[in-house]
């Protein structure tokens, strides 16, 4: 409150009229140095007349010169502010009690420290003055001085008393009643004020002090055009600080009159208590902005209320939250009409920002909580709401555009009432999907058999039979799927569906599957005659179609099929030229066989089917006599190609011709290469039963026994009890008696463990165990066919290791049986098992470079489906990231988000709003984490950390209010990652030390 700007007026004090009564007295004493030092006293050198009194008074014989003397003395103490001048006051009562000067003393003193303000020593003396005899004049004055400093001791009930003791008088009547209407003032009793107020109005100085209290009761009174006259006509004659709560004053009148355009330059021209803007004080010049569409200047007064929970900072939420609808500002929006709905203050507001806070989030999505979530907890807190029906519909909607379907399913059978059966059904075709992205296909299957029984929109009917379908072919009821995209096809929603079009092409592979290659070439046919599809597919097809007539022994149509292929050009073309040497063969077309080989071999020396064509061109030569070729072709493929299964047949068969062309010394030479690299392989074994036949021609059977003694895998007797025994074990194997072939095959190698089939035994044994998923007992003999090197169950056996290994997070033993499979894999899906595999084990084993590599391998392979080309991007993205090359980093994340689903995608789209955030791009890194939030609310992780960067965006756009929200959000709701809440708890530190100072240095300036 203002400072009182009165100037007090004295009587003069006793003691000088007695000093001057008494001079002439004095001078009779002659006493000279009491005269000195009553001059000095006089002339206010206190510090020597006090000597000089002293002196006096110790040597003076005359008591009352005695008396007098000590009484200067200590008056002299009082004024040079000496410790202990009262008690020497105090002294001077008790020791002279018959001294005229004693009555004068106390009010002598009292006006003494009065009149240099010092109102509690004053008291100490009015109160022992107060039952002297005092003059009526004396009383006046005595009852003036003492009320008004117990008025400025804040003692206002004891100030009145005296106070009204002299409000009829005179002289202090004017002043009397000004101190009483301003106590009444200071104590809200603004009526009482008034009335004193009043009657000093016409006293010209008190009057000059009276209109800023007029103006500030008015104010509070209600009163508030009286309140703008008064402060107006106050303000051109008033100091600075009561300018600015003049300003105050008016500002607020004219805000509570509604005159917002009036109240704005006096709001603006306040200067706060002390330097310091209250709440209220930001929220009403927010209001007023707001009031008069002035958002931005809103935004920027309201986002100063960050720290309180109250009526006021509630009511600033909402309008915020209102200003940021009005610029377009959703998210920031979406976080002050939460902070809002949160408080309790108001409960009207707190219903309106609910109903603001769940429409948003259906809007825009909800970074802290599912979209789902808030719709239902608005519906609890408001069940009779007038809104409730329309945030039902939000609600069931929510669920699909958030992607929420398992809660959906949740919500939808606990409240069916929530969505009709047609809104059951759409959750469930697309809780289904959902669980079909998981892999987990029963399930699916099952809520798709849902989406079914529920017929209500026949295009998600027909989608659901289709999906199904698609889970049983993946599971491997390929008889079922085939069954289930009939019915889709007859469905009559289904032409309308995008899975229409590629519908006979996944028929075609299911009737694959089977080996019902007529039907399988029907629906290819039907899929590449409809022209529909993407190029891949299409190409794929092509390729299936000639494999079908092919395996139907259809030559020509399939070498149609394949000429097709060949003319599309681009990377499978190896295969389709292959198949198409290999039907020549079937039509007795054998030189254009041979002719195409050639071409193959010549066209394609990177295929990774150019040791078949070798094989394959060496086993034409030599059936079309022309040995020299045949054996030219098989030393090719050896050559060439080492670590092909193929290789040990190529020797084998090279050893046949010579052997068939009486070159026994040649044939031995090749059979004893078999049996020497490929040790236990079938081919082995007919290498050393042909060498027999040599040896046995040539009478050199005891050199063969002592060959065949030093080979560990040829048992030379008991040969029929070793096939009847493997016969037994191979039966229970085909008939998939997994638990007695376990049994059977364990036996034999028992008895057998180097018997002519111990290789497939050990291959079946592992097959029973890991479908009887004892993998730790697969692995041993898996690994075993591995190692054993030219068996035509190798390539599955490496794949089959590597897989088990993986499984285990055993990535540096799963390597080398990787890399032997990428080097020796002649189907396309082991190549690419391996490649893919090699590319995340090196990146789990933080060998970026080398992880690299294996992903551009990876994207450059024919066939690669969207899934593994988004692995094989995150790994570039992600081995960029750490290998410091962001550029590349930021190329692989955008790719990844052309083929990217689930956690994957919300990578992507994290990173993007990272990166747009390094650029400075703060606006489209928000976009970018509000879409994370939107889209991916499931995967928590990914997007706590798109809530912290979206806070560094608001502090970078100096949006405190919304980068504290979000991280106190972070903080609190996203525990279960606490490098995250702790990166978000020292950035909110951040934040807050800069907005304190930022807060001092306009505190200091307004000042």
């Amino acid at each position: 409150m203002r400072l009182l700007r009165i100037v007090y007026t004295s009587a003069l004090f006793f003691s000088f009229a007695s000093a001057h009564a008494q001079q002439s007295r004095i001078y009779t004493y002659e006493n000279r140095d009491y005269q000195e030092a009553l001059e000095l006293y006089n002339s206010k050198q206190y510090q020597a007349a006090q000597a000089i009194f002293e002196k006096v008074k110790d040597n003076s014989d005359d008591p009352e010169l005695e008396a007098n003397a000590a009484y200067y003395s200590a008056n002299a103490g009082i004024r040079l502010n000496q410790l202990g001048a009262d008690k020497m006051m105090e002294d001077f009562m008790e020791r002279y009690p018959t001294s005229v000067k004693r009555n004068a003393a106390f009010m002598d003193v009292a006006d003494y420290y009065f009149t240099h303000g010092k109102y509690a020593q004053a008291l100490k003396w009015y109160d022992r003055a107060e039952d002297l005899g005092l003059s009526r004049s004396n009383r006046e004055e005595f009852n003036f001085k003492k009320g008004y400093s117990l008025f400025a001791a804040k003692k206002y009930r004891d100030a009145r008393k005296y106070l009204e003791r002299v409000s009829a008088t005179a002289k202090y009547g004017a002043q009397a009643k000004y101190y009483i209407g301003y106590m009444a003032y200071q104590t809200d009793d603004y009526n009482q004020a008034n009335q004193y107020f009043d009657q000093v109005a016409s006293d010209g100085e008190l009057n000059s002090n009276l209109s800023y209290y007029k103006a500030d009761m008015n104010f509070k009174l209600g009163k508030f055009d009286e309140a703008i006259a008064l402060a107006k006509e106050q303000l051109p004659t008033a100091d600075r600080k009561e300018v600015s709560q003049l300003n105050k004053i008016i500002g607020e009148s004219y805000f509570n009159k509604k005159e917002y355009e009036a109240a704005l330059p006096y709001l603006k021209a306040y200067k706060g208590s002390q330097g310091r803007w209250s709440l209220t004080d930001y929220y009403q010049l927010g209001y007023v902005y707001y009031q008069q569409g002035m958002y931005q200047e809103a935004i920027a007064e309201f986002n100063k209320i960050t720290d309180d929970s109250n009526g006021v900072a509630q009511n600033a939420y909402y309008h915020l939250g209102e200003c940021y609808l009005r610029t377009g500002k959703k998210q920031e929006a979406l976080n002050a009409f939460r902070n809002a709905a949160q408080m309790d203050f108001d409960l009207t507001i707190s219903k309106d920002a609910w109903l603001n806070y769940a429409r948003l989030s259906y809007e825009i999505g909800n970074p802290y909580e599912s979209v789902p979530n808030v719709m239902m907890a608005y519906l609890d807190r408001y069940p009779d709401s007038e809104h409730s029906e329309e945030v039902k519909s939000l609600l069931v909607d929510s669920y699909l555009t958030s992607g929420n379907y398992e809660e959906a399913m949740t919500m939808l059978k606990k409240n069916r009432n929530y969505g009709d059966k047609a809104t059951y059904q759409r959750v469930a075709f697309y809780y289904g999907l959902e669980l079909f992205n998981r892999e987990n296909y029963p399930e699916a299957s099952r809520y798709f058999q849902l989406a079914i029984e529920e017929p209500h929109h026949a295009n998600i009917t027909s989608r659901a039979a289709f999906w199904k379908a698609e889970a049983e072919y993946i599971t491997g009821a390929y008889n079922q799927a085939v069954i289930g995209y009939k019915q889709f096809k007859q469905m009559p929603g289904s032409r309308s569906t995008s899975e229409y079009a590629d519908v006979d092409y996944h028929l075609g592979y299911a009737y694959f599957n089977q080996k019902d290659y007529a039907n399988a070439s029907e629906h290819f046919n039907a899929y590449v005659n409809n022209g529909k599809g993407d190029d891949q597919q299409q190409f794929d097809a092509f390729l299936r179609l000639g494999d079908s007539r092919f395996a139907n022994r259809e030559y020509w149509p399939a070498m149609e099929a394949y000429n097709k292929v060949i003319e599309r050009g681009g990377k499978g073309t190896d295969y389709a030229w292959y198949q198409k040497a290999i039907s020549y063969g079937f039509v007795n077309r054998t030189d254009d066989k041979i002719k195409t080989l050639q071409n193959f071999v010549t066209t394609y020396p990177q295929s990774t089917l150019k040791d078949d064509a070798l094989y394959e061109l060496g086993n034409t030569y030599v059936n079309s006599n022309n040995e020299p070729e045949g054996v030219n072709a098989y030393r090719r493929l050896a050559e060439q190609y080492p670590m092909s299964s193929l290789v040990p047949k190529a020797i084998l068969k090279e050893g046949l011709v010579y052997y068939n062309g009486g070159s026994n010394a040649k044939a031995l030479e090749r059979f004893k290469k078999v049996v020497s690299n490929y040790q236990g392989s079938e081919e082995a074994m007919q290498a050393v039963a042909t060498a027999k036949l040599i040896y046995v021609d040539e009478g050199r059977v005891e050199e063969y026994a002592n060959w065949v003694r030093g080979l560990d895998f040829v048992e030379v007797t008991d040969e029929e009890l070793d096939n009847a025994s493997f016969e037994a074990a191979e039966r229970h194997h085909a008939e998939k008696d997994h638990n007695r072939a376990v049994r059977s095959l364990q036996g034999y190698l028992d008895q057998f463990p180097r018997g002519i089939h111990h290789v497939k035994a050990h291959y079946y044994l592992a097959e029973s165990f890991y479908e009887l998923d004892n993998k730790a007992g697969a692995l041993e003999h898996y690994e075993f066919v591995a190692n054993v090197g030219g068996s035509v169950y190798n390539e599955r056996s490496l794949a089959r290791t590597a897989d088990i290994y993986l499984e285990r997070k055993e990535n540096a033993t799963a390597i080398p049986y990787l890399e032997r499979l990428e080097n020796t894999a002649d189907y396309p899906q082991n190549l690419m098992f391996a490649r893919s595999n090699l590319m995340k084990a090196f990146y789990e084993l933080k060998q970026y470079d080398r992880a690299l590599n294996y992903a551009e391998k990876v994207l450059n392979q024919q066939g690669v489906d969207d899934r593994i080309k988004g692995d094989a991007w995150i790994v570039i993205a992600r081995s960029a990231r750490e290998t410091g090359n962001e550029q590349r980093a930021r190329t692989a994340y955008r790719e990844v988000a052309e083929v990217a689903t689930g956690g994957l995608a919300a990578e992507a789209l994290y990173y993007d709003a990272y990166f747009k955030h390094k650029d400075g791009d703060f606006e489209a890194s928000n976009q970018a984490a509000q879409r994370l939030a939107r889209d991916f609310a499931g995967y928590k992780e990914t997007g706590a950390m798109g809530l912290v960067l979206m806070a560094k965006n608001f502090n970078a756009l100096d949006d405190a209010f919304q980068a504290t929200y979000i991280l106190e959000n972070v903080i609190k709701n996203f525990t279960q990652y606490p490098e995250i809440t702790r990166e978000a708890e020292l950035e909110l530190e951040k934040i807050k030390t800069q907005e304190n100072l930022n807060e001092d240095n306009l505190a200091r300036e307004q000042k």
